[in-house]
C-alpha cells in the first residue's frame, strides 16, 4: 500500500498505481492538490481530510487502494501520542439540529443546562454529564420520545429507597405491554397503520421484488399467533425461539410477550448440547424452530438438534416453502396445524394483550458462556425502553428510516434491534439467509435501507472478497458496527461505501440491554474508535490497584459502571448476581462500581478504545499489554492475512509469558509462517514496543468464535498447551 507524507505529495503515478485509468487519475490528482492546498501548514490534516470528504472526491466506485492511499497520505504525520486518533467524519450544524438528540438539546438545553448551553454540538459533553447526574429528567424526557404507552403511569423515575438494590428500582408501579407498545399506531413517532414494519427478501430470491408487512398485518399475524400461544401453553410459561430471525421469528417473538409468556432466546448456531442447557436453565416448556436452515444454497438441520436437546413440545416452521420437509414427533406441531388451532375463533386477529409491571420479566438471554455455563439473563419491560432510547440517541433511529443488522433472537442484538425498530417506528430490514455475499448488499441496495449494522469480521469478508462492488449503498446515511474491536481499514472501506457515512462503534453487554460507550452524531468520529459514553452512563477507568483516573486523563484500565443504569441487570437465574457484578469492586464517590469487565483507554482527544477483556490482558517481558493492541498492528502487517489472534502463553515449565500470534489468510493466499512472524515482529517493534518478541506464528483456517460471533482465545491457548497442531481448528 503507497502511502506518501501528505496528500499535497500524492502523485499521478500513485493515483494511477491505485487503479485509475490515467485520465481520470490526473483530473484526480488536481482535485486531491486543490482540497490539499488549504491545508499544507502543520496540524491542517482534519481540513484536508474534511475538504476531501465535503467535495466527494473519493467515491464509492473508486478502488480501496486509492481510498488508502488518500486516508493514509493525509494522516501520515498525525501524531496519535500528541493528537488522538484522527477524525474523519465531523457532525454539521444544520444537520445535527435534525437528529433525535440534537432536537432535544435544542428544546431543552437553555432549560436544563442554563447559560451554559450553546448549541448541541458544543453542548454535548456537558449534555451527557448532564444525563448521568440527573437521570430521572433525561428518562422522563426520552420516553415521551418513544411509543411507549404505559397503562398505569410509574409512581417516579427512579426509586432509590431500597438500599439493597444497587441499581435502584425504575419506572415503579408502571404496568404496560412493551409488545403492544411495538404494534399499535402511535404519533410521537409517527407510525399509522399504514406503515412498512418489516421488509425481507429470501436467500435465492435477489431478483424478487423485495417483501413487505405494514405495521397493521404485523399486528394482525402478532395477535393470531397469541390466540394460538393461548391453547398450548400456561401464563407465564417460557417458550424458547431457536431460528434465525426472519419475519416469523420476530412474529413470534412480539406474540410470546403481548400474550404474558416469557421468551427464551437461543441461538440457530449452537449444537444440541447448548440448546440443552438453555432449556434446563430457562425451564422452558416449549421452542419455536425451523426444520432447516438454508445458507448459501445449502440445508443444515435445526430440528434435529432440538430433537436431540429437548422434549419439550416443538413448534416447526418451514425454512421454505407451506410444509416442514421431515417426519415430526408426535407430540411436536408444525406451523401450519399450530394456526390451524386459532381456525374456529370468531375473531382470531384480535387479541387483548397481557399487561404487567415495568419490571417483570419477558425475555430471557444468555451470554456467551466462554468461561463455563452462561449466565441467564432476564430482560424486563425496561430493558426493551433502553434498548429503543440508545437506538434513538445515537443511532438517531427516526419513523422512515429502513434499518437492517444481520443478527439473531438468540443474540443481544435481535431484541435490540427489534425494539430501537418498532418503539422508533423505523422499518424492520431482514434478509433470510447468509449476509456474507453479494446477495445480501443487493437487498441492502433494493430495501433502501439507511441504516446497516455490522459486525468487523463480516465487513472484513465483504472487503476481501469484493463481493459488494457496484452495488449503491448511497441511501445509508449511517453504519453501526458492535460485536468485536474494528478494524481501521476495514471500516475506511465500509464508510467509503456511502460517501464516508459515520460508522457508529457500539460496545456494551446482554446484561444492560445496551451499550455502554458508542459515537454520536453530534461529535466527530474517528474509525475505530467510540467517542462517548451512552446517554445517562457514568463510569471511571481505574488502575490495577482500584484507584480511578482523572475524568479527563488519557489512560488504560478496566472500566467500572456506576451502578444506577437504567436497563441493566439486577438478577441472574442461575448466579449470584451481586457476585458477578459488584463483589470486589472499588468505591467511588460512595457507590460501588459495577463490573463489566472490558479493559479500555482514554485517548488525548477523548475518544475510547476498547483494548478488550480483562482477561486479554497479557504481560510481555513485563509490560502489560492487550490483545486488541496487537491485533491491530499485525492485520495491517501483511496483505495475505485476513484476521488475527493474539494470545500469551507460558510454558508447562513456567518463565515468562511468550507471545503466540494465530493468523487467518484471505482465501486462495498462502505464506510461510516464518515469513509472517518476521513481518508481524517488525510491526510490533516499530508501533508497539521494540521489546515485545513474537515466539511463533500459527496459520489456521479458521478462528473459534461464539455464536455471537466473539473470539475464543481461551480455545487457541488451550490448544497451545496440549501441544495440538490445531488442524481442527
Amino acid at each position: 500500500m503507497a502511502v506518501r507524507e501528505s496528500a499535497w505529495e500524492i502523485q499521478v503515478e500513485d493515483v494511477i498505481a491505485a487503479g485509475l485509468p490515467p485520465a481520470e487519475a490526473r483530473d484526480f490528482h488536481l482535485a486531491i492538490r486543490s482540497a490539499a492546498n488549504a491545508g499544507r501548514q502543520v496540524g491542517m490534516e482534519a481540513e484536508v481530510w474534511r475538504a476531501v470528504v465535503t467535495q466527494r472526491l473519493l467515491r464509492p466506485d473508486h478502488p480501496h487502494a486509492l481510498h488508502q492511499l488518500v486516508y493514509y497520505s493525509v494522516y501520515a504525520k498525525w501524531d496519535l501520542a500528541q493528537r488522538g486518533p484522527p477524525p474523519y467524519w465531523f457532525p454539521s450544524s444544520a444537520q445535527c439540529r435534525l437528529t433525535n438528540l440534537g432536537r432535544l438539546m435544542e428544546a431543552n438545553g437553555p432549560k436544563l443546562l442554563g447559560s451554559s448551553y450553546v448549541d448541541p454540538i458544543t453542548s454535548f459533553s456537558v449534555f451527557q454529564n448532564y444525563s448521568v447526574c440527573h437521570p430521572e429528567v433525561y428518562w422522563s424526557i426520552v420516553v415521551k420520545e418513544l411509543s411507549v404507552i404505559f397503562r398505569n403511569e410509574a409512581k417516579s423515575i427512579l426509586d432509590t429507597s431500597d438500599k439493597f438494590k444497587e441499581g435502584g428500582a425504575w419506572f415503579p408501579g408502571a404496568v404496560l405491554s412493551i409488545a403492544e407498545c411495538c404494534l399499535l399506531p402511535s404519533n410521537s413517532p409517527k407510525k399509522t397503520d399504514g406503515n412498512l414494519a418489516i421488509l425481507w427478501m429470501n436467500e435465492g430470491s435477489d431478483d424478487s421484488p423485495v417483501s413487505s408487512l405494514s405495521q397493521k398485518e404485523l399486528r394482525n399475524q402478532v395477535m393470531m399467533v397469541a390466540n394460538a400461544l393461548d391453547t398450548l401453553f400456561t401464563k407465564g410459561d417460557a417458550i424458547a425461539i431457536d431460528m434465525p430471525m426472519t419475519s416469523t421469528a420476530v412474529i413470534i417473538y412480539l406474540a410470546i410477550i403481548l400474550a404474558g409468556y416469557v421468551v427464551v432466546s437461543i441461538a440457530d448456531s449452537f449444537a444440541f448440547k447448548e440448546i440443552a442447557t438453555r432449556m434446563r436453565i430457562s425451564k422452558a416448556k416449549g421452542i419455536f424452530t425451523q426444520d432447516f436452515i438454508i445458507r448459501g444454497g445449502r440445508k443444515f438441520p435445526l430440528y434435529s438438534r432440538v430433537v436431540e436437546a429437548s422434549d419439550c413440545k416443538a413448534i416447526v416452521v418451514p425454512a421454505s416453502g407451506n410444509d416442514v420437509g421431515l417426519t415430526l414427533r408426535n407430540h411436536d406441531l408444525s406451523w401450519r396445524d399450530f394456526l390451524s388451532r386459532v381456525a374456529g375463533l370468531p375473531r382470531p386477529c384480535d387479541y387483548s394483550p397481557v399487561y404487567q409491571s415495568a419490571d417483570a420479566v419477558i425475555n430471557i438471554l444468555f451470554s456467551s458462556g466462554t468461561t463455563g455455563e452462561p449466565k441467564a439473563i432476564p430482560w424486563t419491560h425496561i430493558s426493551s425502553i433502553r434498548s429503543a432510547a440508545d437506538g434513538w440517541a445515537h443511532l438517531d433511529i427516526q419513523a422512515g428510516d429502513i434499518v437492517c443488522w444481520p443478527t439473531n433472537l438468540g443474540w443481544v442484538m435481535g431484541p435490540i434491534l427489534l425494539y430501537s425498530c418498532f418503539l422508533n417506528g423505523a422499518t424492520l430490514a431482514l434478509y433470510h439467509g447468509s449476509p456474507l455475499g453479494r446477495g445480501f448488499g443487493k437487498f441492502v441496495q433494493d430495501a433502501s435501507v439507511t441504516i446497516l449494522g455490522t459486525v468487523p469480521s463480516l465487513v472484513k469478508t465483504w472487503k476481501s472478497s469484493k463481493c459488494m462492488e457496484g452495488l449503491d449503498w448511497t441511501k445509508i446515511r449511517l453504519f453501526a458496527s458492535t460485536g468485536e474491536a474494528s478494524d481501521i481499514d476495514d471500516d475506511i472501506w465500509l464508510s467509503s461505501r456511502a460517501f464516508y457515512k459515520p460508522v457508529i462503534e457500539c460496545c456494551g453487554g446482554t446484561e444492560l440491554s445496551s451499550c455502554y460507550i458508542q459515537g454520536s452524531l453530534l461529535q466527530p468520529q474517528a474509525f475505530g474508535a467510540f467517542s462517548t459514553p451512552s446517554m445517562t452512563t457514568g463510569f471511571v477507568i481505574f488502575d490495577e490497584q482500584g484507584i480511578p483516573y482523572r475524568d479527563d486523563e488519557p489512560c488504560a484500565g478496566e472500566v467500572g459502571l456506576f451502578p444506577r443504569y437504567m436497563g441493566a441487570s439486577d438478577m441472574l437465574l442461575n448466579a449470584d448476581h451481586k457476585k458477578v457484578y459488584f463483589d470486589g469492586m472499588p468505591s467511588y464517590r460512595g457507590m460501588i462500581l459495577r463490573r463489566h469487565g472490558d479493559k479500555i483507554q482514554r485517548t488525548v482527544g477523548g475518544y475510547y478504545i476498547v483494548l478488550g477483556r480483562v482477561d486479554d490482558t497479557m504481560n510481555l517481558g513485563g509490560i502489560k499489554t492487550s490483545a486488541v493492541e496487537i491485533e491491530r498492528v499485525c492485520n495491517r502487517a501483511e496483505e495475505s492475512v485476513l484476521e488475527t489472534a493474539a494470545v500469551s502463553f507460558r510454558s508447562r515449565d513456567g518463565g515468562p509469558e511468550q507471545l503466540v500470534l494465530f493468523a487467518v489468510l484471505k482465501p486462495g493466499m498462502t505464506k510461510e509462517e516464518s515469513s509472517l512472524r518476521a513481518k508481524f515482529q517488525r510491526a510490533i517493534q516499530k508501533e508497539l514496543n521494540p521489546l515485545f518478541k513474537v515466539s511463533l506464528v500459527k496459520v489456521v483456517p479458521v478462528f473459534p468464535r461464539t455464536a455471537s460471533n466473539k473470539l475464543l482465545r481461551r480455545v487457541l491457548r488451550d490448544e497451545l498447551s496440549k501441544g495440538s497442531t490445531l488442524s481442527k481448528l
